[in-house]
């Protein structure tokens, strides 16, 4: 007998496209649904996908009448920096002012103030912050979210944010993979000495491996961050040391950061707001992840965008991600994001909807596990407000999720989180 079966869902997105890789370009246009559709898991785990009629003999503990409503596979996150001391919202004059991301960062602002405010903070405060911050995460629909360590800038306060991020994944049982970004930023006390502190970030690669808080490594390939040379030799070294590729690749600059993302053969290349013709265009031979953060640039105001559009006709693989901080993206709306997508980035609703399960599970190597709808994979389901697929992302700046399911409990119900 099962827990919980869903009948009478108006669609049912099993994001089930019959293979376990990413899909890429024309085939992120084809969204594998069944129209009056079903779903019944028991302890937990998936054990019946198909159609309402198709269930009509199975036997449950609690039938779930889903009438009007649209069924999801829980979406994914694949890009936050979910742990982290303090706020930034006295920057938003310098912001309003026009005054650029970089030169912010040089004052000693953007990343360095959270810097700050995360090394000040204790491990109980970090953990009740991101708690508050990762229930708002469920609340809108994800399951699975990727976090990132690189407000620290130093041995102790990285191995805080990850431990904290363990911690979480712990409590809250929710898978949230980790990446080592001690390569965020160049902390004050190492100004003018870049490589000194690139080996000083390499030395925490043993540890990470040996207590299990990092799966990747990634980097701030950036215009007075790290250059490209820089980039290429640490995470050379983070590969080598058994870490799975990711980077900030030309979010401001055209840097180059793309293309060294392709050379490596990172999992993902995020932002990309400022890739070059040849990146856009070599993306699509490639099996690296884009990982697109609309929110960002719609947060800095800034003009131009990732071009989704021209990468998905060229062939790429593209997620989408909240890239929630303190800073350039301070929500937890994936909802949002969705929006912009098709609002900005030009992407279909049907790219989206990939980009947002499928792609993003493995942009943080969790295709085998999350992203889809199957039979004996854990029961992270979305029951949404809305009668189809087109309507999330078409009516912006609310919450859509009805409930969240998190390995067949209900975690979130009519937008709030309910453990």
């Amino acid at each position: 007998m099962l827990d919980s079966l869903l009948i009478n869902c108006s669609q049912l997105l099993t994001m089930d496209h019959g293979h376990d890789h990413q899909v890429h370009g024309e085939e992120m246009s084809k969204l594998p649904l069944i129209e009056n559709g079903a779903i019944g898991w028991k302890d937990g785990v998936i054990q019946f996908v198909g159609t309402t009629a198709e269930a009509l003999n199975l036997k449950s503990k609690k039938v779930i009448d889903c009438s009007g409503k649209l069924v999801s596979p829980g979406l994914v996150d694949p890009h936050t920096h979910l742990v982290f001391g303090g706020s930034r919202e006295h920057e938003m004059s310098l912001k309003q002012q026009g005054v650029p991301y970089l030169e912010i960062l040089q004052q000693g602002g953007g990343i360095l103030s959270t810097v700050e405010a995360t090394r000040k903070a204790s491990f109980e405060n970090l953990l009740e912050k991101a708690s508050f911050h990762l229930e708002r995460l469920i609340s809108y629909g994800i399951t699975t979210v990727e976090a990132k360590s690189g407000y620290g800038l130093d041995l102790d306060t990285e191995l805080k944010q990850l431990q904290v991020a363990k911690q979480l994944a712990e409590e809250y049982e929710i898978d949230i993979p980790r990446t080592f970004l001690g390569a965020h930023a160049i902390p004050n006390e190492y100004k003018g000495k870049s490589e000194e502190f690139l080996q000083l970030m390499k030395q925490m690669f043993q540890k990470l491996k040996e207590e299990d808080l990092a799966e990747f490594v990634d980097i701030f390939c950036e215009e007075a961050v790290f250059n490209v040379e820089q980039s290429a030799r640490y995470l050379a070294s983070a590969k080598e040391a058994g870490f799975k590729l990711k980077i900030h690749a030309d979010e401001i600059v055209s840097l180059g950061g793309t293309e060294l993302a392709i050379e490596l053969g990172a999992i993902s290349a995020d932002h990309l707001i400022a890739a070059s013709d040849r990146a856009v265009k070599e993306l699509g031979n490639s099996e690296v992840i884009a990982v697109l953060l609309p929110g960002t640039t719609f947060y800095l105001n800034k003009e131009g965008y990732a071009r989704g559009r021209e990468m998905i006709d060229n062939g790429t693989a593209v997620a989408l991600a909240t890239d929630f901080n303190p800073g350039s993206s301070p929500t937890e709306n994936i909802q949002l994001i969705m929006n912009l997508a098709m609002l900005k980035l030009k992407l279909t609703p049907e790219e989206i909807w990939n980009a947002v399960t499928i792609n993003s599970a493995h942009a943080i190597n969790r295709g085998s596990s999350a992203g889809a709808l199957k039979v004996g994979r854990k029961a992270n389901v979305v029951v949404w407000n809305a009668p189809n697929y087109l309507y999330v992302p078409y009516h912006y700046g609310v919450n859509h999720t009805n409930t969240v399911y998190l390995n067949g409990e209900e975690v979130a119900k009519g937008g709030a989180y309910v453990g």
